[in-house]
């Protein structure tokens, strides 16, 4: 996946998300450089982009998923503007949002949105480290009889989490050397 999307969703992720400090990471680590991807997602143009290049993805790599989803709070942007995309595209991809914990209240679910059991789908979360909230929204869904047949990121940070998402097809846009080259 090459071309101009790519590179400006980069230019984006490096004005917009690229933060330079002393950072605790979810994964329990600590960094000098911190992604704050929901500052591209949530930009108009780097989420329609973000949207674009894993729509793109899906068509080439002939994956064909019932729907998509992902750990809340990365993967909401990017869910949504996957769906509403996909409807322009007329090739319609619902999307599901994979809670912390199960609700409570009103229906106790985990899953959220457009899913049902024996559908396929994509795992999508914006930035992975060690990919421990993709693989926990992986199993979510997996218990809720979805089949996950591949995961996918705008930032693999390289530090295990293709290791421990293993089993399953692992797409990154960008590793995170590239987001670091300037």
């Amino acid at each position: 996946m090459s071309g101009a999307p790519r590179e400006r969703l980069l230019a984006i992720i490096r004005q917009e998300a690229l933060l330079r400090g002393e950072f605790k990471l979810a994964s329990g680590r600590t960094s000098n450089v911190y992604l704050d991807c929901r500052r591209a997602t949530l930009h108009p143009e780097g989420a329609a982009l973000g949207a674009e290049l894993l729509l793109d993805w899906l068509d080439e790599s002939g994956l064909a998923p019932d729907c998509v989803g992902g750990p809340t709070l990365g993967a909401d942007p990017i869910v949504g503007a996957m769906v509403a995309l996909s409807w322009g595209r007329r090739k319609p991809l619902p999307g599901f949002l994979v809670r912390k914990e199960t609700k409570e209240h009103g229906t106790s679910k985990l899953l959220e949105g457009q899913w049902k059991p024996g559908w396929t789908a994509v795992v999508i979360e914006d930035t992975v480290t060690s990919g421990g909230s993709l693989l926990k929204a992986v199993h979510a869904a997996e218990e809720a009889g979805v089949t996950v047949i591949a995961v996918a990121c705008l930032v693999d940070r390289e530090e295990g989490a293709h290791d421990a998402l293993h089993d399953y097809p692992f797409h990154a846009i960008y590793k995170m050397r590239e987001v670091l080259e300037s």
